[in-house]
């Protein structure tokens, strides 16, 4: 018994040691875990920003080419015209059929101007201030919208002619810029801006537009020009035209539904895409629930065991007194014959009784010790 408790001791010692030991080693432990988590922390929130940011702009991209087909834009164009002069009246032809690109950096489509826009038609003529152009003084301009079939939709026609000028003030001007027209830096020319047509688009669609020099009446000179620009610009709907102006918030909103709707998309059918390291912890974590919940509690067995060690050891201690009584009644019918015991007898016997019943009770410790080990 002695040998088991001294045994038991060391084991305590050897525990207790081993303890303090790994003291530090579990403090530089959880450091270091500490630190893995932290950098598989930083780790996975950049992970998952560049993914919302790849989805932020896969989104915009989405919204903005939707909003692109669904909304009208008006058009807007700046071509230059050569006209025919082996034409008895010259003319100039525009084609809707090639794709142009103006200086308002927008090209026409190939189907043309959209319906139910209203298109303006002007022509800009730069002609040089020369005595042919001032002696032939108003000309005409006749434009036409060709269809698809080939027939004349709309016909207008305008008079043009260059601003006057009195010989003075031509003097004067002259001689204020004559260094840079002797430099090359400005010309005796004049631009002459006018609008022409306005037609609303519809069926037949519009295939081409031509314009026409036209001599004016009784004669047969026409005008001296440099180059010839035609301008055309559509204007939409009242609907339409409240949607074009409106669309950078249609590019807004549309842009953050779609990040939104494919956002939820994601984490409801790829979870792994935005928590890749949580998939294996939250399946750990079901497993060791699972298990808790399939293993019985332990701590009733314990307290059953802890029971039934107290039980043992009542059971042991009665035993115990009952065989002490026994012995005391058989010592005692023994020795009633003899009638000269004396007290130092008696207290012999009752000491070794004692001694027996202490022997007994070690003996009974030592099988419960035994036992609740």
């Amino acid at each position: 018994m002695v040998s088991e408790s001294y045994h038991r001791a060391e084991e305590v010692a050897n525990t207790v040691e081993s303890t303090v030991q790994k003291v530090p080693s579990s403090i530089i432990h959880g450091c270091f875990l500490l630190l893995k988590k932290l950098g598989f922390g930083f780790l996975g929130a950049a992970y998952v920003c560049m993914v919302l940011i790849a989805v932020f702009i896969m989104a915009v991209a989405v919204g903005v080419a939707l909003v692109q087909l669904w909304v009208e834009e008006p058009v807007s164009v700046r071509e230059r015209l050569y006209f025919d002069y082996t034409h008895p009246h010259p003319d100039a032809l525009f084609s809707f059929g090639v794709i142009g690109e103006g200086q308002s950096s927008k090209r026409i489509r190939q189907m043309g101007i959209p319906v139910g826009q209203t298109i303006s038609v002007s022509l800009a003529l730069l002609m040089p201030e020369s005595g042919f152009n001032r002696d032939i003084g108003v000309f005409q301009l006749s434009a036409e919208i060709i269809s698809v079939n080939g027939d004349v939709i709309s016909k207008s026609s305008h008079p043009c002619i260059l601003r006057y000028r009195s010989p003075p003030v031509r003097l004067a001007r002259t001689a204020l810029i004559s260094i840079p027209l002797l430099l090359g830096i400005t010309d005796e020319t004049q631009r002459i801006t006018i609008q022409i047509l306005k037609h609303k688009e519809g069926f037949p669609r519009t295939s081409a537009i031509r314009v026409i020099l036209i001599p004016r009446a009784g004669t047969s000179f026409l005008p001296q020009l440099y180059e010839a620009e035609i301008l055309i610009n559509s204007k939409l709907p009242w609907t339409k035209g409240l949607i074009y102006s409106w669309k950078w918030t249609f590019y807004v909103w549309s842009s953050i539904n779609i990040y939104f709707v494919i956002l939820i998309f994601l984490i409801l059918c790829c979870k792994p895409l935005f928590f890749p390291m949580m998939t294996p912890y939250f399946s750990d974590q079901t497993e060791t629930f699972q298990e808790m919940a399939i293993e019985p509690p332990r701590e009733p067995e314990t307290r059953v065991e802890e029971v039934d060690e107290e039980e043992i050891a009542e059971l042991l201690r009665k035993w115990r007194q009952s065989r002490s009584k026994r012995k005391a009644i058989y010592l005692h019918q023994q020795m009633a014959p003899e009638t000269v015991g004396s007290s130092a007898s008696t207290i012999s016997i009752s000491r070794e009784e004692t001694s027996t019943a202490g022997a007994e009770e070690d003996f009974g410790d030592s099988e419960s010790v035994c036992l609740g080990g």
